[in-house]
């Protein structure tokens, strides 16, 4: 797979993410929701961040945060390249590209909404307000919109520490950025043997075949002459 391919890829996955956070974020306020199926819901959270919203150290930890991120996307970015220039498996070019997508997505948050977009809280944000956005650069909070409650349960008492709470699953609500992510992630996992497996006997396979074909040539050589 080819650099301006994987690229591509990129850009068309951080084209979704944007156009859907900005749609929700110009149509819904925080908190509100729209239910599509009793197990799926447009549902209108931000965080600064961290996964499952964790925060620390205030706007210092934000950017020191944003940051970390900005040097990772610069090594995830490197990783795809050389991939890219070894001719490493398909698999792992778009694993690594679903990555660097999702990474880059959520750092556009984080770098440029506080500044483009109005507060969300009660209203409708607007784009680039009179009065200035609702944060400085690099204290954007992500938007998240996609909500799986696919079932709840009140856990009976009996059980130990969780009994009589109430339990959701799935919990965390996540946008088109975490998805690219998290796929790009499972893609590693569950395709590890296929995209890390030992080179040792491949190489030797592709010496051999190589030295089949020489000696093919050189026979058919000798036959001619």
């Amino acid at each position: 797979m080819s650099l301006k391919k994987s690229l591509l890829l990129v850009l068309i996955i951080l084209l979704i993410d944007q156009v859907v956070k900005i749609y929700v974020k110009t149509h819904f306020r925080l908190g509100e929701y729209v239910t599509v199926f009793d197990w799926f819901k447009i549902y209108f959270v931000e965080n600064n961040g961290m996964a499952f919203g964790a925060e620390f150290g205030g706007k210092t930890g934000k950017y020191l945060l944003t940051g970390f991120r900005i040097v990772a996307i610069g090594g995830i970015y490197y990783w795809l390249y050389i991939s890219v220039k070894k001719r490493e498996s398909k698999l792992l070019i778009v694993a690594i590209s679903l990555i660097f997508a999702g990474a880059i997505g959520n750092i556009i948050d984080s770098v440029f909404y506080g500044r483009i977009f109005s507060d969300s809280f009660h209203q409708v944000a607007s784009v680039f307000p009179a009065n200035g956005g609702y944060a400085t650069w690099f204290q954007g909070r992500v938007v998240d919109m996609f909500y799986f409650p696919l079932f709840d349960v009140n856990i009976p008492s009996w059980i130990p520490l969780a009994g009589g709470k109430h339990f959701t699953f799935f919990e965390p609500v996540f946008n088109v950025a975490d998805s690219a992510i998290t796929i790009g992630v499972a893609i590693l996992l569950l395709f590890n043997k296929r995209i890390f497996g030992d080179k040792t006997n491949q190489e030797k396979y592709e010496s051999d075949y190589k030295k089949t074909i020489d000696k093919l040539v050189s026979d058919n050589e000798n036959l001619i002459a």
